[in-house]
């Protein structure tokens, strides 16, 4: 357990014994994911090497999300029946979730922060493919993945998050203007330092390590619009929320990015909590129990 203040630099705090270690078969897919000469072959080689990934692999395409009508027993063909980038995102949600610890922490539900990740990222895909943009399937692994130095921050700093997620509550606040305030740097930040240290590729590293910056990405002109979309994602609400309080602030985000109106919204919400509601099953997650149109109506 460390203590941490303005003075404590993250480095301090995410020592190199503390971190987990990420299969090198889910770092090495997200690297061929960004080689457009890497298809399907390539894609099987880490996949077969490893056999419980493998596994994992083929219980995910034989799902009855895909609904293919007859077993699919190689690696290669679910490739190639289900894409290489979904592929590539389910084994990096599988490989992180076997690695990050659940902290038990007070209230924190590490299952909870799974399901707001994947809502998060199926909004963050969807948002993308509207504007157009040509790496939306990336927006949905950087918008999952945006929050999971969180439970390692709980383990190693118990005492400060508590005040912290109390005063998140009580002041109705976002934690990373918290976190500035007590340590001079946010979750954002480290989790953009684990996927460097995992060595992933550049851009999905920003991806992460943005989130916090929507005003920031908003400004930023085209070559910012992947990023504000995942930074834009990280202000849905928690599953554990009763109230949508950033949703003005959201929505306001969202006619910048789309200058769409707020019914074009509501039905961009209402396909994301469907595709939520579909693919929480395959991750072993509930579905929220509230949906993003219902906060907006509530």
């Amino acid at each position: 357990m460390s203590t941490a203040t303005q003075n404590t630099s993250l480095e301090e705090v995410f020592r190199s014994d503390l971190l987990p270690a990420l299969p090198t078969s889910a770092i090495r897919l997200l690297q061929l994911s960004q080689r457009s000469d890497a298809g399907p072959p390539e894609f099987a080689r880490p996949i077969e090497a490893d056999p419980g990934l493998m596994g994992q692999v083929l219980k995910f395409v034989n799902s009855s999300y895909f609904g293919f009508s007859r077993e699919i027993t190689s690696i290669q063909q679910a490739l190639t029946l289900v894409g290489t980038r979904a592929i590539t995102n389910f084994a990096l949600w599988n490989a992180v979730f076997s690695v990050i610890p659940n902290p038990k922490f007070g209230p924190f539900d590490l299952k909870g922060l799974w399901q707001d990740s994947l809502r998060r990222a199926v909004f963050a895909r969807k948002l993308g493919r509207t504007l157009k943009l040509a790496n939306a399937e990336e927006l949905f692994a950087g918008a999952l993945l945006q929050d999971m130095a969180i439970p390692l921050l709980l383990k190693e700093l118990p005492a400060q998050y508590e005040t912290l997620v109390e005063r998140r509550v009580a002041e109705g606040r976002r934690l990373s203007g918290l976190e500035r305030e007590m340590f001079g740097w946010d979750h954002a930040e480290a989790a953009a330092m684990l996927a460097k240290r995992w060595n992933l590729p550049e851009d999905f590293v920003d991806l992460i390590g943005q989130h916090t910056e929507l005003d920031e990405l908003l400004g930023g002109g085209e070559s910012r619009l992947p990023a504000a979309c995942v930074a834009l994602a990280s202000m849905l609400p928690s599953c554990t929320d009763e109230a949508w309080t950033e949703f003005e602030l959201f929505h306001a985000g969202f006619n910048r990015l789309c200058d769409l109106d707020l019914d074009a919204l509501e039905t961009l919400l209402t396909e994301v909590d469907e595709s939520t509601a579909e693919f929480a099953p395959l991750l072993k997650l509930p579905t929220p129990k509230m949906t993003l149109v219902e906060f907006v109506s509530a």
